[in-house]
């Protein structure tokens, strides 16, 4: 049967937005790696070997370490992962396999609601209440590296939480039940049969996880302190990669600029190396599903 006038349509508009959005990609790219030449060509090295962030419109009149930025960005993103990963795949499993079908479909809403709410309402939440919480009952100041841990855990939980509990939803119900057939216990079945069959969609709600994390800006401006150092602890303020940018763009020329922009060219390549990650593993996740059919 051949396609119709309209299918042909349908496929040639999703060519042409697929052609559009990698191109529209690439000019984003040219436009950072453009603007990013000046800083890395003057610059070089110093943008990791100068001991402080001090940017200035000539490259002779300032100090241009990022070294401090990138291990702040490094920092809370890992803290944040390392927390909201257990915590969103026990909530995936807790929903999915051991609550009440009336509690879960109740549970999977405020998950929803919570990947809905706008960063910047997180950010005041961890200025107002959080922030002055760690300074009085730790170690003050509140705004710091900890901070902004916990804020960034709290907004990637439900990312990974709802694709988790997506993944463990695939999971072909005759492997679970053959599993129950053959004596084996409830956990021992999310153990053994339901974790390494859905592990490709739970390490890419890891990876988005991630990418929303090392992307986070307000937030992370309103609670993490914003100063310019390698911390030495969790309650030590820093300052993000996002952060920087957001805070200095506007009125950065010259040289200042450049180096900023070059912040950006790092954000970008993280992001099309997580988003490679993905891929590969959905593309071996495949050849496996493929080849243990045959």
């Amino acid at each position: 049967m051949y396609p119709s006038r309209i299918d042909q349509w349908v496929v040639w508009g999703l060519r042409f937005l697929g052609v559009a959005s990698c191109a529209l990609v690439g000019l984003i790219l040219l436009f950072l790696v453009a603007d990013s030449i000046p800083a890395l060509r003057t610059l070089g090295d110093r943008l990791i070997h100068d001991d402080s962030w001090h940017p200035s419109e000539h490259a002779t009149d300032g100090t241009f370490g990022m070294l401090p930025i990138v291990i702040g960005s490094l920092t809370v993103t890992l803290g944040s992962i390392l927390i909201a990963a257990p915590l969103g795949l026990a909530s995936a499993i807790f929903c999915h396999f051991y609550a009440p079908p009336m509690l879960a479909g109740f549970y999977r809403r405020m998950v929803e609601l919570l990947a809905g709410i706008p960063s910047v309402v997180f950010g005041f939440w961890g200025l107002a209440v959080l922030a002055p919480m760690i300074s009085t009952l730790l170690r003050p100041p509140g705004h710091s590296m900890l901070a902004g841990i916990l804020v960034v855990a709290l907004m990637i939980l439900p990312t990974i939480a709802l694709i988790s509990e997506t993944a463990l939803a695939a999971v072909p119900r005759s492997h679970i039940a053959g599993a129950a057939a053959l004596g084996m216990g409830r956990w021992s079945i999310i153990r053994s049969i339901v974790l390494p069959s859905a592990r490709a969609g739970i390490f890419t709600a890891m990876i988005l996880g991630i990418a929303r994390a090392v992307g986070e800006t307000m937030a992370v401006v309103m609670v993490c302190g914003n100063i310019v150092r390698v911390p030495g602890s969790v309650f030590d303020s820093v300052r993000t990669l996002t952060a920087n940018i957001a805070l200095e763009m506007g009125y950065s020329v010259g040289m200042h600029r450049s180096a900023l922009f070059v912040s950006g060219l790092l954000l970008l390549f993280t992001a099309i190396a997580l988003t490679t990650i993905i891929g590969i593993v959905e593309h071996r996740s495949k050849d496996r599903e493929g080849g243990a059919h045959v």
